[in-house]
């Protein structure tokens, strides 16, 4: 039993919100710990306040048991900072193929900018307006295209 082979289970676990990615591309699997005895994955969670923490801790260590891994724990740390960097390229495809703008590159001090004008993700067209900074979780905001005329969320820019 190896890091990879448990990485490779994990992209099986999909992030409950989120079910068109998975947990790993998603980039919150930020340390895997094996032995012949036990399995630790450690979750980073992309908000301190995400209610599906519990729910992927479970995930994991269900998927995990399923896969044969021995005593599969997860737990959710803050010691690594998530930033949406940390999205796979395969992630920011499903987070556009979920109906959610992928978060751009940020350097953090564009923020504000970024969020004016996302791309609208059924349409591409950068013709958009913020329509509120809070979305139906913390890591969304909700936006318009003029374009195609379709309200939708987007996947905030975290550096």
């Amino acid at each position: 039993m190896t890091a990879e082979s448990v990485r490779q289970a994990l992209y099986e676990v999909s992030d409950p919100e989120i079910p068109t990615i998975s947990i790993v591309d998603l980039g919150i699997v930020t340390k895997i710990e094996t032995s012949d005895t036990e399995t630790h994955v450690t979750l980073t969670p992309t908000f301190a306040g995400c209610p599906a923490l519990r729910i992927m801790e479970r995930l994991v260590e269900n998927k995990l048991k399923e896969k044969g891994f021995p005593n599969p724990k997860a737990t959710t740390s803050f010691d690594v900072q998530w930033n949406t960097g940390m999205i796979s390229e395969e992630g920011l495809q499903a987070l556009k193929k979920h109906g959610l703008a992928p978060p751009p590159p940020t350097t953090g001090n564009d923020y504000a900018e970024l969020l004016k004008h996302m791309p609208c993700p059924y349409c591409d067209s950068k013709n958009t307006e913020l329509k509120s900074p809070f979305g139906p979780t913390l890591c969304r905001s909700i936006h318009y295209c003029n374009d195609c005329h379709q309200s939708f969320e987007a996947f905030k820019p975290v550096k």
